[in-house]
């Protein structure tokens, strides 16, 4: 049997610990035997990131930004217990984190829905995809700990010297603190991402964040969302609320029908069902 050419490289991610192995094995008696296997390959392994300084998760990311394809095995991000089993030079960051932001990414994380492993709601019969920001937050965080009494201070400095200061705490006593960031082309990106991937694989899109407590940052977030939303809207001439068109379906329903379905009962069984049925 001809096996199948690959007309562009992938870039091959190889992980720590027996990620190694399964991907040796994946590759070995489900891959070669049918495809003629075109990678370009970069050890991520603990021992070799170190060796480099980190520099091959770097080299990875660029070839990805090349190629627009990779495949990645599991890593491991160091913590103290790691620093000493491995004799590391320094506690390196997580080279998903540095990735994803060199990317400028989102995660979608989708199921693989398996005939024969049910899910624990059963009533669930469509999967259900995870969308994450892949830019800043805790990935690009700078954290400090604090020795004793004294305050910290979130300070923006202009490019004319402006400064703006926010108090975060004044500490009576020891304690951590760290500061994120985020960048608004970086936003609209993780928006525009959702949008599609929701109308790319007709699923409902829903926006979780905590901007009731968080009024600036999250809500930076919501806003951003929003405005894209709207944005299309207009260009289309018209505005969408799914949403309200479902409970309207099903209360139209409700008010002309004696004998109700309990399963019609539910709003987002009119997602994909108009009214009247037919």
């Amino acid at each position: 049997m001809e096996k199948i050419k690959m007309t562009t490289p992938l870039v091959e991610m190889d992980g720590d610990e027996m990620t190694r192995i399964l991907w040796k094995m994946i590759k070995e008696e489900l891959l070669e035997p049918y495809i003629d296997l075109n990678t370009e390959y970069y050890d991520l392994g603990l021992e070799y990131r170190n060796k480099t300084n980190d520099q091959v998760t770097i080299d990875a990311a660029n070839a990805t930004k090349k190629y627009k394809v990779a495949v990645k095995c599991a890593t491991i991000t160091p913590n103290a217990a790691r620093m000493k089993e491995y004799d590391l030079k320094e506690m390196y960051k997580s080279p998903n984190g540095t990735i994803r932001s060199m990317l400028d990414g989102t995660v979608f994380r989708a199921p693989i829905v398996v005939k024969g492993i049910e899910p624990c709601v059963k009533n669930w019969k469509k999967p259900i995809t995870l969308a994450r920001h892949a830019y800043g937050d805790v990935y690009k965080n700078t954290e400090m700990v604090i020795p004793g009494p004294g305050k910290v201070e979130l300070v923006y400095t202009s490019e004319d010297g402006t400064e703006v200061r926010e108090l975060v705490h004044n500490f009576a006593g020891a304690g951590v603190a760290q500061g994120m960031h985020n960048l608004n082309d970086s936003i609209e990106s993780f928006a525009k991402s959702c949008f599609g991937y929701a109308l790319s694989t007709k699923q409902d899109l829903w926006f979780s964040t905590k901007d009731t407590i968080s009024k600036k940052y999250d809500h930076t977030f919501k806003d951003i969302f929003q405005e894209i939303y709207e944005k299309d809207c207009a260009a289309k001439g018209f505005r969408v609320d799914p949403c309200a068109l479902y409970v309207w379906r099903l209360a139209v329903y409700y008010a002309e029908n004696k004998e109700k379905d309990p399963e019609k009962l539910k709003w987002w069984y009119w997602k994909d069902h108009p009214y009247p049925e037919g």
